[in-house]
């Protein structure tokens, strides 16, 4: 990690937070750099140099739902996380994908399968498109 150049992280939002492979992955990479410091002091992390981290969401709910379940509090704490140890976060959210293959096989009544298979269609490319950006603005170092 720490000849990295750039990190991009990515984790679904399930239950309003990201999985838990994620939040135990996140805290082994960032312990070994946390400096308990003083909220003042200049220097709260260990790690050598300032990077770009990225994290990208993927969520089965849509930027209204996801506002009103509050989920940019977890969205806020990553952010901040990355920031303090690693000096630049960023975050992409891409809302209201396509959860299952056939919708008609799970035991649900909240989604309209065909509004969300158009909604990936029209949105998921741009999203992608936006991850894509994301790499390439972090490659060059900006």
């Amino acid at each position: 990690m720490e000849k990295a150049d750039a990190l991009i992280l990515g984790s679904p939002i399930y239950l309003g937070a990201v999985s838990g492979e994620m939040k135990s992955f996140m805290e082994r990479l960032v312990f070994p750099f946390l400096r308990y410091a003083k909220d003042n002091d200049s220097s709260p992390s260990l790690f050598p140099r300032k990077i770009h981290t990225g994290f990208i969401y993927t969520m089965n709910v849509t930027e209204e739902q996801m506002k009103k379940l509050d989920y940019k509090k977890d969205v806020a704490i990553n952010e901040g996380v990355l920031r303090r140890i690693f000096g630049h976060s960023e975050s992409l959210l891409s809302f209201d994908t396509y959860q299952f293959d056939d919708y008609s096989k799970i035991d649900q009544n909240r989604f309209d399968a065909e509004k969300k298979a158009a909604w990936r269609k029209e949105q998921f490319p741009r999203d992608c498109q936006r991850a894509l950006d994301m790499g390439i603005r972090f490659a060059h170092g900006a």
